[in-house]
């Protein structure tokens, strides 16, 4: 079994910026791939960004492309997610997945095979 656990969350004000982190159980960060989704009030779960084992390679959703980073350090079992240049848009329950497979580029939850219980952002007009 293999346990995700976010942090990192919390009230910011549009333009700033968070780091949220995501510490795996082991062998959770040995999966092929990393991903962050989130989910506002009233909305569908949406993709936000993946990241490939050696993290070399990273996938964006392009309402964040350019303003958030997705990085990995496989020693430590953590993901991170950097975000930058926040927006109130960008208010909602943040979500760190797992996933075996090469692909990283992919968007679909049902790829997903392990989550996260979640970490609040919210952003401040």
């Amino acid at each position: 079994q293999v346990q995700l656990v976010e942090s990192g969350g919390g009230l910011v004000q549009a333009g700033g910026s968070l780091r949220l982190s995501c510490a795996a159980s082991r062998g959770a960060a040995s999966s092929d791939v990393m991903g962050w989704f989130r989910q506002a009030p009233g909305k569908e779960r949406e993709f936000v960004a993946a990241i490939n084992w050696s993290g070399g390679n990273t996938y964006y959703a392009d309402s964040v492309k350019g303003r958030f980073t997705i990085s990995r350090d496989n020693a430590k079992n953590t993901v991170y997610l950097q975000m930058n240049s926040l927006k109130p848009e960008d208010t909602a329950v943040y979500y760190c997945a797992a996933k075996y497979g090469y692909n990283y580029k992919t968007a679909r939850m049902g790829d997903y095979h392990y989550w996260g219980q979640g970490t609040q952002v919210t952003v401040s007009s």
